[in-house]
């Protein structure tokens, strides 16, 4: 098998490719998406905070000046939008944003929603429980994220069911050559999202409550745009990764029984096995970064104005780094993962996902005895956002 990202075969194990990769071609040029593949840990750990790269090239040049050609007219609500939050743009505007936004992340903070994170956990997980079992997916990865960033927000609970299919769809413009299909989904979905955002905002300026959306309306600083492009970015960064990692988690412990067994008999190791999961099969596979200035890796030149593709799940196997990286270690206490990313981009609300992580897990393993899949789990066809369609498990208290 090959580097091929739309071959379900390859999503759902890019494992060995990636061995290939970091042994033979750590740096290599794949022509479908005319970008350079980085495969090694250390390579990739440096690039994520290389100032030579950059998440956009706007601030420094124009499509045109970047051989570029600018994206559809169709396309200019999603990236209004998505340019307006802190993930697709540098400096001196994302660290504006990231200043402003930061002040709710504080570890202060996010641990002060521990309890509450709690209570969402426990009620879920019991209603998982009681029945038997089900979709974790839908039923517990899904409902948790949504629920606390929502809360956070200030979301009405009545309005809630409308984010996951928002986020899902506004996610398929970062997999590699979306369709035209899942183009228009997105720019469709930004567009909705966005007005309803804006019109929140307008009202809580006015009535400001106790919610995250009340304070940044009261910023004069942010346009409108901004604020409502970094609202999405809060929620679909916010829970895509908590979904897939507690999906993609769940599937390699019932995999490797010992290891569950290991983590029922010490729950001390919950903390570690959470990095784990999240090292061993990452929820994000892939990163982009522009090349704003020449580079050289390895003795390969690659020259401005291209695209590197970085890849997350191949770093975070690589044996240089990790060891035995092919096995999962839920004690493994030696364990820089990229799940996160690094550098000035590095994840603002990677607190708030291990404690969100740590208490599902918790909540499940404290609430069964058993867990048992009901059938293999099929891969989503996205990779670089990589998950499971679901996960039917029986439990037994």
């Amino acid at each position: 098998m090959r580097f091929d990202p739309w071959n379900p075969d390859f999503v759902a194990f890019p494992y060995g490719v990636y061995s290939e990769l970091r042994r033979d071609a750590p740096v290599s040029f794949f022509e479908p998406t005319g970008q350079w593949l980085v495969s090694r840990h250390a390579d990739v750990n440096a690039l994520l905070r290389d100032r030579r790269l950059g998440r956009s090239y706007l601030e420094v040049a124009t499509h045109e000046e970047f051989g570029r050609q600018p994206e559809p007219e169709f396309q200019e609500p999603f990236w209004r939008i998505s340019r307006a939050g802190m993930l697709d743009v540098e400096p001196p505007v994302h660290t504006r944003l990231r200043r402003l936004v930061s002040k709710a992340f504080t570890p202060r903070m996010v641990e002060s929603l521990r309890p509450r994170v709690r209570a969402i956990a426990e009620g879920l997980v019991g209603a998982f429980v009681e029945k038997g079992g089900g979709d974790l997916i839908a039923e517990v990865a899904e409902p948790l994220p949504v629920t606390v960033i929502a809360e956070m927000l200030g979301i009405p609970e009545q309005d809630r069911h409308l984010l996951r299919p928002w986020s899902a769809d506004m996610c398929g413009m970062y997999e590699l050559n979306p369709s035209l299909q899942a183009q228009h989904a997105a720019v469709r979905a930004a567009s909705e999202f966005a007005d309803y955002l804006k019109d929140l905002a307008r009202s809580r300026k006015a009535a400001p409550g106790d919610d995250l959306i009340s304070a940044l309306a009261q910023i004069d600083e942010l346009t409108e745009d901004e604020l409502a492009g970094t609202c999405v970015l809060l929620l679909n960064a916010g829970h895509e990764a908590t979904v897939n990692v507690t999906g993609n988690g769940w599937r390699a412990l019932l995999r490797n029984p010992g290891e569950l067994a290991r983590l029922r008999e010490d729950r001390s190791l919950l903390p570690t096995a959470i990095e784990e999961l999240m090292r061993w099969d990452t929820p994000l596979q892939l990163f982009e970064r522009w090349v704003l200035e020449d580079i050289e890796i390895h003795g390969v030149r690659i020259p401005r104005g291209v695209e590197v593709a970085l890849l997350f799940g191949s770093a975070n196997h690589d044996p240089e780094v990790f060891d035995d990286p092919e096995r999962l270690d839920v004690g493994r206490a030696d364990n820089p993962h990229i799940s996160f990313g690094a550098g000035i981009h590095f994840c603002l609300g990677a607190p708030l996902a291990r404690i969100e992580l740590m208490e599902s897990f918790g909540a499940l393993l404290d609430r069964t005895s058993k867990l048992e899949l009901v059938s293999e789990p099929e891969w989503k066809p996205g990779y670089v956002i990589r998950g499971l369609r679901s996960l039917d498990l029986s439990v037994a208290g």
